[in-house]
Parts: structure tokens; sequence; C-alpha cells
């Protein structure tokens, strides 16, 4: 099974390591646009545009099983035109309201996204099917991914600025917190030090399972390949990213 990952940055190495822990077998593309990063502020059109082209070249090219888009902005932006366009199965990534919700003895939970993500109908919908009864408190914020992108480069960061409007005023009895970026998951140990009587809820597992789900009954390619780390801004140049990729199996990089 050859399954292409992508995201804006690092993040979907957390739905990479989760992946592999359910599926040791299928062989992984990474795909990061870090040309583009970070999604969550720029228009919807450009992105739409980008995403698109992106990724119908990226299929044409590596031929995966199935595409995982393992970024929330895309996800909400981009997955009707991909799955129009193409007919390989292709899984996308929600914030995980739904076991927050699940979850909040208070009936109080946030949603902790991009301001893209934040302001899609798409995460309306799911606060109305999944946590009705709930008072949901959302914040987008510009700076949580390139936080996450500067600790997976081995960098000190504080997480207290960008996350502390969460919790004010009648937030402060918010008991569970939807992740709606899958680069916070690099995060979840700043978060859970800092409020530590939180329930935090990483989209990365739920996206590796539904990843195993839709690819269970596919006669996938058994070919070996190379495992390949593709940047489209040029390679990092740092040697405690290199390490870090490689042990998500990544040791071979590519820019394109």
């Amino acid at each position: 099974m050859h399954l292409l990952i992508f995201d804006s940055g690092i993040g979907g190495l957390g739905v990479v390591r989760e992946i592999r822990r359910l599926q040791p077998a299928a062989r992984l593309t990474y795909l990061a646009d870090n040309a583009g990063f970070p999604y969550g502020e720029k228009p919807d059109d450009v992105l739409l545009h980008r995403i698109l082209a992106l990724l119908n070249d990226a299929i044409a090219k590596h031929r995966p099983d199935a595409l995982v888009v393992a970024c929330n902005t895309a996800s909400t932006i981009a997955l009707a035109q991909l799955r129009a366009a193409q007919t390989l199965p292709i899984i996308g990534c929600v914030p995980p309201v739904k076991p927050a919700a699940a979850a909040s003895r208070n009936r109080r939970i946030g949603v902790l996204a991009t301001a893209a993500t934040v302001r899609r109908e798409y995460l309306a919908d799911l606060i109305a099917r999944f946590a009705p009864d709930c008072a949901v408190h959302r914040l987008g914020t510009p700076s949580l991914a390139e936080l996450a992108e500067r600790k997976f480069r081995g960098e000190q960061v504080d997480i207290g600025p960008a996350v502390a409007p969460l919790f004010e005023g009648e937030g402060a009895a918010i008991d569970a917190v939807a992740l709606g970026c899958t680069h916070y998951t690099f995060l979840l140990d700043e978060f859970r030090a800092r409020y530590p009587g939180i329930a935090w809820f990483d989209p990365a597992q739920p996206v590796a399972r539904q990843t195993l789900a839709v690819t269970a009954s596919l006669q996938g390619s058994d070919m070996p390949g190379e495992e390949i780390a593709i940047f489209t801004a040029g390679l990092p140049d740092l040697p405690e990213m290199r390490r870090r990729l490689a042990a998500y199996g990544f040791g071979a990089l590519r820019a394109g």
C-alpha cells in the first residue's frame, strides 16, 4: 500500500506516526508545501488553486493508492474538488469536535485552529451535529503552527500568549479542547503542561484510523519503493530537523 500524505509543513508527520503504528507495511510519500506555509491566513481562492495544482500533479507523478490530506485547512477548502477530479480514495482531516463534546462534563468545549478553519461553515456544521448542547469557544490563532514548526526544529517555544484567549471569561469553564490543526499535535506537551485539567483531542489518531478503514479493502501496490519527504520550498538545512525526519522514516528528502 502506497500512501501520499500532504500538509503545509510538518503537521502531517503526526498522522505519519499514527499510520506507521497502525499500518507498518504501508509505503509513505510525504509532501510538505512549506513554500505556501502558513495556510491559515491566505485567501481561500489562492489556497484552493495552489492545493489542487500541487496534489493533482503529485498524484500523477507518484501514483499512490490513496491520498491523505493531513491538513485541516486544506481539507475544508479542497476535499470536494479533489474527490471530483480523482478516482483514488482521499482521506481528509477534521477537528475532533465529536470526542471533545462527548468528554466534556461542563458542556463547554474549545476549538483551537487556524483562522481559516475557524471561519469555515464546515466547522459550524460539525458543532451543530456533534456538540449541539455545548457552548463552543473557537479561537483562530496565526502563531501556533509556526511555533510547532519551530519546536520541530529543536527550538524552545512558549504557547501561552497564543492560547490564553481561549480560556478568558466564560472560556474558563472549558474542560475539553479539539485541536483543529495537525501542527498542534507537536505542541500537546506544552498544552497539557500549562492546562493540566483540560482534555486535549488530537486529530492525528482519528485520521490514521480512518485511513486504515478506507484502505483496508484496497488491492494496493506491493512494489517496493523509496520513502521520501518532498518540500516545495527546498530542503531543510538544519541537522536536527533532518534527524527528526529520519526518525519518522524519511531519510530521503527531495525538493519539488
